[in-house]
């Protein structure tokens, strides 16, 4: 099932889909915002995949990542949930992503979703 912003995302046929490697994107300026107060959270995300028969394109990713600005989601969630689509639309061998939050009250956290294909 789509979410709302998965249709955002594109991607690119892998030239070397029978090669094992990883590619690491950094994401420094991600924002949401949180659910209970309404100020914003500031993130870092870094996806490390292994591509299958395709890539995320990078630009894709930029705008599917700013739809969240104004989303009001929880860490925990939206980097679940970011993690959802992207493996539905490209469909990696593995696929970890962590998000690492700003401190807020004097308390830092980072979250760590996996993904590995089945086949």
């Amino acid at each position: 099932m789509s979410t709302p912003f998965q249709d955002q995302l594109e991607v690119f046929e892998n030239s070397f889909p029978d090669r094992e490697y990883e590619i690491e994107i950094e994401c420094p300026e991600f924002t949401s915002m949180c659910p209970k107060t309404g100020q914003p959270d500031f993130g870092t995300l870094i996806f490390r995949y292994v591509p299958d028969q395709t890539c995320v394109e990078l630009k894709s990713l930029k705008l599917y990542l700013q739809k969240f600005r104004n989303e009001g989601i929880f860490y925990e969630n939206v980097t679940n949930r970011i993690l959802d689509d992207f493996v539905a639309v490209c469909q990696p061998r593995r696929l970890t992503l962590e998000s690492h939050w700003g401190a807020r009250g004097g308390i830092t956290s980072i979250i760590r979703v996996h993904y590995v294909s089945p086949t």
